[in-house]
């Protein structure tokens, strides 16, 4: 077993240099699996992704390779969904951005209308993507805070679960247009990138926040700054930026964003059964041939 102990992201070619030998791996996100790594290491036989997404992989390569491609989803639903209204809570009552003023030392008087944010209670959030994330913040949403839900998703979700998020599906554009607050959920795929540019923002209210707890690439970061510099909408909350963790320097220079270095699933009990469940799948794919949370069918394999 050969682990990496230091914070330093290996590079693509010292991954596979470490990977020879190896027949199973254990990565966080930040390694990229692709098909010069698969090529180079004939022998390796899983990757097990120590998050829920996966944009990291490239699955059709690890199929054909043979190479057993497996995620953490469950484990971090409910931590991801309260950090996610925590972010919406951050960014609609400007709570960063008070604090900055605060610690600066510009706090000479109260005023009535000092950092006078967005109402998050009775108002309309719209979340697009309701897999189990969006599911858990629409049950925050509409049971804690009597807001409002509407989303979009590729398919529509069963009566039954729209009852019991009490959300009501609709069209993105309708969505863009009516929300209050707009939270992003999506998978990210070549389909889902840049799901919010400059002609979505464009839709959005005035009023409105965004939240990205999803992927970096489901927005347009410059798009973003430039909406968030100019007041097309009020304000932001990232989680996730494109090319991170380098992050648009046009996001750096405008105070109505709160940046958070994806830390959705941070806390101490979900990191330890995240990583639990990706040794988990590790220890059963190479024991008894079969992992708990695969994300690919390898030819030949038992139905």
């Amino acid at each position: 077993v050969e682990s990496n102990q230091t914070d330093e992201v290996w590079s693509g070619a010292e991954l596979s240099r470490r990977m020879q030998g190896k027949v199973g791996a254990l990565t966080t996100g930040s390694e990229r699996i692709d098909s010069a790594l698969l090529q180079a290491n004939p022998q390796l036989r899983i990757v097990a992704n120590m998050a829920v997404g996966y944009n990291n992989f490239d699955v059709p390569a690890m199929t054909a390779a043979g190479v057993l491609a497996s995620n953490t989803p469950d484990v971090l639903t409910e931590t991801t969904a309260d950090f996610g209204f925590a972010l919406l809570m951050a960014t609609a009552r400007r709570i960063t951005e008070s604090e900055h003023f605060l610690r600066a030392g510009k706090w000479t008087k109260w005023s009535y209308d000092m950092f006078a944010g967005a109402e998050v209670h009775g108002s309309t959030i719209g979340i697009i993507g309701m897999g189990r994330i969006g599911q858990g913040i629409a049950r925050r949403a509409a049971h804690g805070f009597g807001m409002n839900v509407i989303y979009h998703n590729r398919s529509r979700l069963s009566p039954e679960l729209e009852a019991e998020c009490k959300a009501r599906y609709v069209s993105k554009q309708e969505l863009l247009q009516t929300a209050d607050h707009v939270m992003l959920v999506v998978p990210y795929s070549a389909e889902s990138h840049h799901t919010i540019g400059a002609a979505e923002l464009a839709l959005m209210k005035p009023s409105a926040t965004l939240v990205n707890i999803a992927r970096g690439g489901i927005v347009d970061d410059a798009a973003l700054a430039k909406a968030l510099a100019a007041g097309q909408i009020a304000a932001a909350g990232l989680d996730v930026f494109e090319g991170e963790p380098q992050v648009h320097p046009d996001l750096l220079k405008v105070p109505n964003v709160v940046l958070t270095p994806h830390i959705a699933s941070a806390t101490v009990k979900t990191r330890r059964a995240m990583a639990q469940l990706a040794a988990d799948n590790l220890i059963a794919y190479l024991t008894r041939g079969q992992a708990l949370t695969p994300l690919n069918t390898l030819p030949g394999a038992a139905a």
